[in-house]
Order: structure tokens, then C-alpha cells, then sequence
């Protein structure tokens, strides 16, 4: 598979989960995701799968609590000013909840499957414009630099005392000073990179040149049949198959 492939079949399955709404079309797209994980990612499956749980649970538990404990009723009942059951809402929150889970596993599966690339790496195979893949790989600087500001901002804040390393009822507390820390830290050192670091450097340039000469593979076999499944499952999701 190449990463060209990779990121079209990320697309189909991300209009086939929003597409999806019954049972056959969820069980179609699970299907080529389960099969694309056991061909092409096979060991990494379980840690992607994973990642996905617990990215999708906390939103799953809140959706509950919102829409099952509280409302009572489906946004389509509410719309409709119908008096609704609970368990229109439970059908509700899982439909969310199956649409990211899906769309989260297919693009953790795609990581996986290119894990011994750097994402530049990646980025340079795509068949984009240069303007797309700059903004791209600064994009992917900048959530790096993000990373980094939460590093930076809680170790100053734990050194100063302000929160601790572990649970507690002073972290509730102060957890509003840490969501500043964090924020001005981030804007401080963006604003660094792109006025100083980035110019002095000259990465721009350096970058348009890197993409100009990168060799960017065509579809690869592999990558239609994974493209066919997966548009056949989202069309069946739309209702056309």
C-alpha cells in the first residue's frame, strides 16, 4: 500500500462512517476495517484499536450521561416534538459513538501502517500541491510545539508548587492556571517559530525544494482493491448498493 492509497482510503471510510446509519452499512465498513487491519497492520492492530477505545469511551460516557440520563430523547425526537424514549437516545448516542470509533481506528490503523516513515516522509509521497504539503508539515511542527508547551508548562507548575504530579483536589483547583500556562506557552513559542526561527532558517525554502524533488508513487495495486471495498461499503452505507 502507499501512502497516496492510505490517505484516500482513510477518506472513503470517513464518508462511509458519516454516511452509515443502520446496521448493514456499519457492519460493511467494520468488516473492511477489520480485514485491513489483520492484511496490513496485523501486530499494530491491537494498540490501534486501543489508542481508538480510549479516545471514543470518554465521549461515549458523557453522550450517555447527556442524552440517555438527562434529555431522555433522540435530537430527531426533539425536532419533532415527539415525546421520545430513552432508548431512541441510547440508538443516537451509539450511532456517534460507532461513527468516530471507526473513523479514529482507520486513521490509527493507516499510522501503524506506516510507522517506520517519518511524517515528513509521508507527507513528501502524497500527490498535493507543494502549498498543501507546506502547510502541512508546519502544521505538524506546530502540534509538536503544542506537545512541548503542556511538557514545559506543567513541570513549571508542579516546581512551583502550584499542581502535583498525581490526583488531587489542588490540581482541580488550579487546573485553570495550568490551561493558561499551557495556552500562553504555545502562542509564545508559535510566534518565535514563525517570526525568528523559521525566516532565519529559511524552511520554507527548504521544504519547497524537499517536495519538489520528492518522487511521489502512484496507486498501487493493493491500494485499489482496498479503494473498491471501501467504496462499495460506503455506498451500501449511503443506501445506492
Amino acid at each position: 500500500m502507499t501512502p497516496n492509497g492510505a490517505a484516500l482510503f482513510v477518506i472513503v471510510m470517513l464518508i462511509g462512517a458519516l454516511a452509515a446509519s443502520g446496521p448493514l452499512g456499519f457492519s460493511l465498513l467494520y468488516a473492511v476495517l477489520v480485514a485491513f487491519a489483520l492484511v496490513e497492520v496485523r501486530a499494530g492492530t491491537t494498540t490501534a484499536l486501543t489508542r481508538s477505545a480510549v479516545i471514543v469511551l470518554p465521549l461515549a460516557a458523557f453522550m450517555a450521561a447527556v442524552w440517555i440520563g438527562f434529555v431522555g430523547r433522540s435530537p430527531a425526537e426533539i425536532a419533532a416534538g415527539a415525546s421520545g424514549t430513552r432508548a431512541a437516545a441510547a440508538a443516537y448516542v451509539l450511532t456517534v459513538c460507532l461513527r468516530l470509533f471507526l473513523i479514529v481506528a482507520a486513521i490509527q490503523l493507516v499510522l501503524l501502517r506506516f510507522v517506520h516513515l517519518t511524517p515528513l516522509q509521508f507527507i513528501c509521497a502524497l500527490r498535493l500541491p507543494v502549498t498543501a504539503k507546506r502547510l502541512l508539515a508546519l502544521t505538524l511542527s506546530l502540534t509538536e510545539t503544542l506537545r512541548q508547551a503542556v511538557d514545559r508548562a506543567r513541570t513549571a507548575l508542579i516546581a512551583a508548587g502550584v499542581i502535583t504530579r498525581r490526583m488531587s483536589l489542588r490540581n482541580l483547583v488550579h487546573g485553570w492556571v495550568l490551561v493558561q500556562t499551557v495556552w500562553l506557552s504555545a502562542i509564545t513559542i508559535a510566534v518565535g517559530r514563525m517570526r525568528d526561527k523559521w525566516p532565519i532558517e529559511g524552511t520554507l525554502g527548504r521544504l519547497d525544494d524537499l517536495f519538489q524533488r520528492a518522487r511521489t508513487p502512484s496507486l498501487a495495486p493493493g491500494d485499489a482493491v482496498w479503494l473498491s471495498l471501501g467504496v462499495g461499503a460506503a455506498l451500501f452505507g449511503l443506501g445506492i448498493g
